[in-house]
């Protein structure tokens, strides 16, 4: 067996943007996935195109932040598929307000799911991959950990990502488990649409404000962070743990 073929993989965040893509390509490359989102129903256009490939999947709907409710989800992408071999943490939610707009409720409502949520089904996961002494956890950060005007919530929660990573490679990595992160730049989804509006921008205009800004001079595609993801995703990269890898366009670099 190679790459993820024959694996059984888990996204969450999975209905749309990132997430979506990331699960289509573990499906093309031979993986079983369970597309895990706020509800069921959501999940069901990337399943669809999941089989478009030929490849298994399955609807999971669960609050990411709600362990009982990931637990069940877990559990039943278990007894569809067998037990979980590949965690890909995507879900997340963004509140773009500077400092002193931000709202409690604004910051614990981002860091409830991006930072919380991983910890909840990274912790739900693990348990299946420690019994049979096999691993691989992607999480997916952001170039905001790096600190991002109006990003208050969404940088100090992805921050966290990072932190949580290198930890949960300590304590799992002898069980043969790897935890990687992913850390995309500006990527064209929804989300980053709406981003463009709320600043009075059309889509078209913020992403080629960006562009110009980058070595790449283009801002990213879903599927260039999905194949991020699938190379950590691999069996191929059992020798990778604790890493974090800026998918940016160069953003990053001094």
């Amino acid at each position: 067996m190679t790459g993820v073929d024959g694996r059984v993989a888990l996204v969450t965040g999975a209905a749309q943007g990132i997430g979506a893509e990331i699960a289509v390509v573990l499906g093309r490359a031979g993986a079983s996935v369970g597309v895990l989102d706020l509800t069921a129903d959501q999940a069901e256009q990337t399943v669809a195109a999941i089989a478009e490939v030929g490849a298994r999947a399955v609807a999971l709907g669960a609050d990411v932040a709600d362990s009982g409710q990931v637990e069940a989800a877990t559990r039943r992408l278990s007894k569809e598929f067998g037990h979980i071999d590949i965690l890909i943490n995507n879900a997340g939610i963004t509140r773009d307000k500077l400092l002193f707009r931000t709202s409690d409720e604004d910051w614990d409502a981002v860091v409830r799911v991006n930072l919380r949520g991983t910890f909840v089904v990274t912790r739900a996961v693990q348990g299946q991959m420690v019994e049979h002494r096999y691993g691989r956890i992607v999480n997916l950060s952001s170039v905001s950990a790096l600190g991002n005007r109006g990003h208050a919530s969404y940088s100090a929660a992805k921050a966290g990502i990072q932190g949580l990573t290198r930890t949960a490679a300590i304590e799992l990595g002898p069980l043969g488990i790897t935890v990687n992160a992913v850390a995309p730049g500006y990527v064209d989804t929804a989300m980053t649409h709406a981003v463009a509006r709320r600043a009075g921008m059309t889509p078209q205009e913020l992403m080629a404000s960006v562009a110009a800004e980058l070595p790449l001079r283009r801002v990213g595609q879903p599927a260039d962070i999905a194949h991020a993801a699938l190379f950590f995703a691999a069996d191929e990269s059992g020798y990778i743990t604790g890493q974090v890898l800026y998918v940016d366009g160069g953003r990053t670099l001094p």
